[in-house]
């Protein structure tokens, strides 16, 4: 009997080293795909399936010791749509834990300040990430601006500038919803208190904001070309800036003409007093606080020097001077 148990004994030392090893390679053991893989797992995809496809991609050696992991982990209907990216050695058990944790693949894509609503639509078709007919058609809806908590007839200047990260696949309206979420993340209360003490709304915070990231890149000129406006406003009169009119026309071929300045239109700021009906661009959080809080200054006027800076003047006198300065002459 003893004989026959050692004998048994023997046997079964190898099988279970045997089952070990099989139960490490199957269970334990990393493994690298051949390349790179990027899988994209469709929503409502069943583990089953998406294990199937894994083993096929060669990211894991069998699609049974994955749906095994799961349905001991209580985890097969806890896997996340999204783009994955396998490189690196993984055993099934970190695979699985990617999946359930949606550890998907980020693309980055960023929204310079002072782009307008039509820039960031055709930046956004253009790298792929929405369709630019529904993105213009969502931009444009006032059902889904209001949805967004946006009181505007359109998205213009509430697509916060900024670089954002997310999961290839990302539906339209999501894209969009996490660039207005960023502005009322960035806009907040004491920036709304700020502005109320300017006698500006929210809109027209923006609308001011607008205009100030169109007329000067410097974040150190923005409180004073503010201060120009806001001084202009309390006066009532006309901002008369030029990209408030180059927004408003149909079409612009880099040529402001004198034209333009006297047609009668909403955004044509020589003409028409106070601010314009609605942000012309998404400015960033600088000209946002410079709109909300200006510096302190009497000056009325501002032109550019030609090195993308400005000489700011008092009077109309002091303004025909510098006009004469830096830009007849450079004529």
């Amino acid at each position: 009997m003893r004989r026959l148990l050692l004998r048994l004994s023997l046997l079964l030392i190898p099988l279970l080293l045997l089952a070990s090893v099989a139960g490490y390679q199957l269970l334990g053991a990393p493994l690298a795909p051949p390349q790179a893989v990027s899988y994209r797992l469709q929503p409502g995809s069943s583990l089953s399936r998406v294990a199937e496809e894994l083993e096929g991609a060669g990211v894991v050696r069998s699609a049974l010791a994955l749906k095994l992991l799961a349905k001991l982990a209580g985890q097969g209907g806890l896997v996340q749509s999204g783009t994955y990216r396998f490189s690196e050695p993984a055993p099934p058990g970190r695979i699985l834990a990617r999946l359930v944790a949606g550890d998907v693949e980020k693309v980055s894509l960023t929204i310079p300040e002072g782009f307008t609503l039509q820039q960031v639509i055709d930046r956004l078709a253009e790298l792929g990430y929405g369709n630019r007919d529904r993105l213009r058609q969502l931009a444009n809806d006032p059902e889904f601006v209001r949805q967004l908590g946006i009181e505007a007839p359109n998205l213009e200047g509430y697509l916060f500038p900024e670089t954002y990260l997310f999961s290839p696949g990302i539906s339209e309206a999501a894209v969009l919803k996490m660039l207005v979420m960023q502005f009322h993340l960035r806009v907040d209360q004491a920036l709304l208190a700020r502005a109320k003490t300017q006698q500006l709304n929210l809109h027209q915070l923006v609308t001011l904001a607008s205009i100030i990231e169109k007329e000067t890149s410097l974040v150190e000129e923005m409180p004073l070309i503010a201060a120009v406006f806001h001084n202009r406003l309390r006066r009532n009169i006309p901002l008369q800036t030029d990209p408030t009119v180059i927004y408003g026309l149909a079409a612009f071929d880099g040529n402001l003409t004198r034209k333009h300045l006297e047609t009668p239109a909403p955004y044509n700021t020589y003409l028409v007093r106070g601010l314009p009906p609605g942000p012309i661009a998404n400015p960033g959080l600088a000209a946002l606080r410079a709109a909300a809080e200006p510096a302190r200054s009497d000056y009325l006027y501002f032109v550019a020097r030609g090195d993308g800076s400005h000489q700011f003047s008092v009077s109309l006198q002091e303004h025909n001077q510098a006009v004469r300065r830096f830009q007849l002459k450079r004529r």
